[in-house]
């Protein structure tokens, strides 16, 4: 049993705060690990050490910062399955699932590597008679940045890539419930030789997240979690005067047309809908088939959901793994509960799924919905788990009503021949990031991820050359010299 710490200022910490916390291997249900609960004493060593090393982190020059960034990938690179391996012990998700969400994180190290050329400012000389103006960016102090469950490395380095890349220093905060890949990152941030307390991770709960939001050193919060907490977070975050970039809930619509051969939307409709066990801010929750497609959608859309392989995490035959935790488990199954006692048809029940071997594990089989209406709960809710609502539309008009009039808007797809469709979705539909015949729209890092309306609180997205104007700040000087 792996018994977790903090690491503070480039050292393994002993100091457990309030106690411990079981990890548990949600495939098994078995304890495979302690994480400490810190508190707010632990927080604010971790934020003086961020704060004592920012202000040797920031002259460093930005070329030397990417270096040990390039080492870092290097590392990860060198340790891909471990790293893996880890996400799926930790989360649950299946070993290709795990591999892409490595990918991803990845994908940002590249990025942020190139901070040289993103940081470069701008000039313009005479821009009044003997006058220059010019603009660059300097780095703010110490940010927050407080993670969800469910992409234990990927969100991580949707921000602290850049924040040090810019010569911020950072406090990560893990989940309490996946911390153990987080925590590998650590050793090979060691490994890669950056300078003590440029990056730092406190491990715990909702008091330790509070105390980071409060504590006066901090400058900014990156945050992603479920809408109301983030909502929460924001104006916490903004009582206090610091910068924040906060990442909420979905209800992601899957639009289908009946121009389109059904065969290129099955196998995109079963990663999007149940990968990661629907435990994702892109997972399609809602199926919109449009016109004649719809009855034919139905029926291909149940077969195929039925063949998927309930299992392990770390078995290579999975295709959905567990959810993350017992409570999740009930959460979920009291809203299938909720759907059918509010008159919805369920097609596809997920709810008495056991794997042999795991009976302890905490698996939720692929549900679908039918005749589902706004006023119910399932409708309403993120459910966050492998739970699809099915509508018909009778036009591409009313898919696209149906789809804007939800509260989230953080991605949509549609599945279309017509350019003419294609053109109207991605002008019209009231989302951050849109997919025309791709399954998840999640976008690569060169371009910000991010929704609208209540999927975000703030103006700054993750990830991308964009982020670094969350993390910098732009200085313009204005220059005459007299002869």
């Amino acid at each position: 049993m792996k018994v977790l710490k903090n690491f503070i200022n480039g050292i393994w910490e002993g100091d457990q705060g309030t106690g411990y916390m079981k990890i548990i291997n949600p495939s098994n249900g078995e304890v495979i690990g302690k994480v400490p609960l810190s508190d707010g004493e632990i927080a604010d060593r971790a934020v003086k050490a961020a704060s004592e090393a920012y202000e040797v982190w920031r002259e460093i020059s930005v070329s030397k910062r990417s270096k040990y960034l390039n080492r870092l990938l290097e590392l990860i690179n060198e340790n891909f399955e471990e790293l893996s391996r880890l996400i799926s012990l930790d989360e649950g998700k299946n070993m290709i699932d795990a591999q892409a969400e490595l990918k991803r994180a990845i994908e940002n190290l590249e990025v942020a590597i190139g901070a040289p050329s993103l940081l470069m400012g701008e000039y313009l000389d005479n821009i009044a008679a003997g006058i220059d103006g010019y603009l660059f960016r300097q780095p703010i102090g110490v940010f927050a940045v407080i993670c969800p469950f469910n992409f234990p490395l990927m969100v991580p380095f949707w921000f602290f890539p850049y924040a040090v890349a810019t010569g911020n220093t950072v406090v990560i905060k893990p989940s309490e419930q996946v911390p153990l890949s987080m925590n590998r990152i650590a050793e090979l941030v060691c490994e890669a030789g950056f300078p003590k307390g440029v990056i730092n991770i406190v491990h715990g709960a909702k008091e330790i997240s509070e105390s980071l939001i409060e504590h006066p050193d901090i400058a900014g919060v990156s945050f992603v979690g479920s809408t109301p907490i983030a909502r929460s977070v924001s104006k916490k975050a903004a009582e206090y005067g610091k910068r924040y970039q906060c990442f909420g809930g979905a209800k992601n619509y899957f639009v289908v047309m009946p121009d389109l051969n059904i065969d290129k939307v099955i196998s995109s409709l079963m990663t999007s809908c149940f990968g990661c066990a629907g435990e994702r801010c892109m997972a399609a929750s809602v199926v919109v088939g449009v016109g004649e497609v719809y009855d034919e959608l139905k029926h291909r859309f149940i077969q195929a959901a039925k063949s998927l392989v309930i299992g392990d995490a770390l078995d290579g035959e999975t295709d959905i793994g567990p959810v993350i935790s017992n409570k999740a488990k009930e959460r979920i199954i009291d809203l299938i509960d909720k759907g059918v006692k509010e008159g919805a048809a369920i097609l596809l029940d997920g709810r008495n799924v056991t794997v042999s071997g795991n009976e302890n594990g905490f698996y939720v089989g692929p549900t679908i919905f039918e005749n589902v209406t706004w006023d119910m709960t399932i409708m309403q809710a993120e459910i966050f788990g492998p739970v699809v609502c099915l509508i018909k539309a009778e036009t591409f008009e009313e898919a696209l009503w149906h789809m804007n009039s939800s509260k989230f808007g953080n991605g949509a797809s549609i599945f279309t021949g017509s350019g003419y469709y294609a053109r109207e979705f991605q002008r019209l539909a009231q989302v951050g990031m849109v997919g025309i015949n791709v399954g998840v729209p999640a976008p690569m890092a060169l371009f910000p991820f991010g929704g609208q309306k209540e999927s975000i609180f703030g103006d700054i997205k993750a990830q991308s050359k964009g982020v670094l104007d969350f993390y910098t700040t732009k200085k313009v000087v204005t220059s005459r010299f007299f002869n």
